[in-house]
């Protein structure tokens, strides 16, 4: 198998309340799971095998459907538990502040503009954070799509992200997406929102 479901950082109840434990399990053992063994069908004997998952996002307008949904689904949750954890919340500090200062005015600016890419996503999808060339930008994607994609309307190096689907939120929150999105803050871990930004600068 080109790619295995990594175990999450964390225990399943660990980002109670704010995302539940039954969500979580289900989020990460089906969901996950689903995408990580429905990419390595789709890859299987081409020589797609043996590349990255970033490679394969890079150009993902030259692949199938099946690679498109399924690698990203692949990719954004691995992203997903890498920028959450227990014990996490507050603000940034050190250089990402400095840049989320710089881009959008203050945290609370950010945060606003976060907040509305990811309640205005119709259907299913991703609010990013991302770094591009011009410094950092909020953006939304559709579906299982990301900034890393060669087709993506704004292209960089996602620094942080939320997942929209309703299967995300929806035990706990059932229809207020605003809501999962205002107790996100609480589980963002921004030390590693601050290592990816750093990697990315």
């Amino acid at each position: 198998m080109a790619f295995e479901l990594p175990n999450l950082p964390y225990a399943h109840d660990a980002l109670e309340p704010h995302i539940d434990a039954k969500t979580m399990e289900i989020h990460h053992g089906k969901h996950h799971n689903a995408y990580t063994t429905n990419l390595n069908n789709a890859i299987d004997d081409t020589d797609l095998a043996t590349s990255s998952i970033e490679e394969i996002l890079g150009g993902i307008s030259g692949h199938s459907p099946a690679i498109r949904n399924n690698g990203g689904g692949y990719y954004n949750h691995c992203f997903f538990w890498e920028v959450m954890g227990p014990d996490a919340g507050g603000a940034p500090s050190g250089d990402l502040a400095d840049a989320i200062n710089a881009a959008f005015g203050s945290l609370e600016d950010f945060q606003n503009q976060f907040a509305a890419a990811a309640a205005t996503r119709f259907g299913s999808g991703w609010a990013w954070l991302v770094v591009t060339a011009d410094g950092l930008v909020v953006t939304s994607t559709p579906n299982q799509d990301n900034p890393l994609m060669d087709d993506a309307d704004v292209k960089g190096t996602p620094i942080l992200g939320i997942d929209v689907w309703e299967h995300a939120y929806y035990l706990n929150y059932q229809n207020r997406r605003p809501d999962y999105v205002s107790a996100f803050w609480n589980v963002v871990n921004w030390d590693a929102v601050a290592e990816k930004y750093a990697a990315a600068v």
